[in-house]
């Protein structure tokens, strides 16, 4: 059946990922077993989650070991197939490797059906219409519980999550303020909608200009730095404030000298609840979060933001590029 391309791990990582990191290869084309498919990637997604599985400590899932193909979502379509539910043809997404073709079972992480709606592009099923837009959407409603009317932070808001998280919080009505890192992302949220952008990096003190836009003080906070911005936030917060903690974008890079937020007595003070969580968790709540980003992006009101790239070998890049900051929206790459 030919070869598969892989792009393996070939070193871990010291703090920022290089080149060098990574290793792309060829083995042999799986075949899928009983109860098996065989899955084409056609869209691979780019996440800074992927940059703790690099690591050689506990996660979520288990670290990937040197020498194998890295771990991450993927959009593809099934091109041979031993399981009745998933015949040739059908587009699924979910939790893989990155290899241009590899096998999935009926139980496999993630696995969804993907129904490509006409004049909808595909990679937008792995963005706002897919894994970003449910984790926004079940970090927003089923972890924050944000309501019409709240007032809504967003860290790292010109990302792909954070872009989300603004947009369809203010299609619920509430208010929304995102902190970004450079002019032309405040821009870029300010025409999604947000109310307020702050630049932290052009504010001496992010907790005095986050008081300024929100005076009352913070509903909910989805957070996807932590660090020392989680710190700057809590004393923010409102009493039965709700922070939803996505991620933590601003360790990952260094993950073996974690910052210590100081500020975590203001949980007791104002009864704040801070969870973590993983979309995956809340598969109760999956189809009624889809069919609203449907219906948030054929009303106009959820604009998907998407920095592609074309090309299997171009998926180190594009994590590198990624975790550099210098990204905007949702980093996907086309194979």
């Amino acid at each position: 059946m030919g070869k598969v391309r892989q792009i393996l791990l070939a070193r871990r990582p010291e703090g920022m990922p290089v080149p060098e990191d990574f290793q792309l290869a060829q083995a042999e084309m799986p075949e899928p077993g009983d109860g098996e498919f065989l899955v084409a990637m056609r869209v691979g997604s780019v996440d800074p989650a992927i940059r703790g599985f690099l690591d050689d400590r506990p996660s979520y899932i288990e670290p990937v070991a040197l020498g194998a193909p890295i771990n991450g979502m993927s959009l593809g379509e099934v091109v041979a197939s031993r399981n009745p539910d998933y015949p040739v043809g059908t587009l699924v997404r979910a939790f893989a490797t990155w290899q241009d073709h590899f096998i999935l079972s009926g139980d496999s992480w993630g696995l969804e059906k993907v129904e490509q709606q006409p004049g909808t592009d595909l990679h937008h099923y792995m963005g706002a219409l897919g894994p970003v837009g449910l984790t926004a959407w079940v970090g927003l409603f089923a972890v924050g519980e944000a309501k019409a009317g709240e007032t809504v932070l967003v860290s790292a808001a010109a990302g792909a999550t954070g872009s989300t998280v603004g947009q369809i919080a203010k299609a619920r009505g509430c208010r929304v303020i995102g902190i970004v890192g450079s002019a032309q992302k405040a821009d870029v949220i300010r025409e999604l909608g947000f109310d307020a952008a702050i630049d932290y990096r052009a504010t001496p003190d992010i907790a005095v200009e986050v008081a300024r836009h929100a005076p009352d003080g913070v509903d909910v906070y989805f957070d996807n730095v932590g660090g020392e911005m989680l710190e700057a936030i809590l004393p923010l917060m409102r009493l039965h404030g709700r922070v939803a903690v996505c991620g933590m974008i601003g360790q990952y890079n260094d993950a073996d000298h974690p910052y210590g937020v100081r500020t975590l007595w203001q949980l007791v003070v104002n009864r704040i609840r801070m969870q973590g969580f993983i979309t995956y968790d809340y598969p109760h709540v999956l189809a009624e979060a889809q069919a609203e980003l449907d219906q948030w992006v054929a009303a106009g009101k959820l604009r998907p933001l998407a920095n592609l790239r074309d090309g299997f070998e171009n998926l180190p890049a594009a994590f590198i590029d990624l975790m550099s900051g210098r990204t905007i929206g949702k980093t996907l790459v086309r194979i």
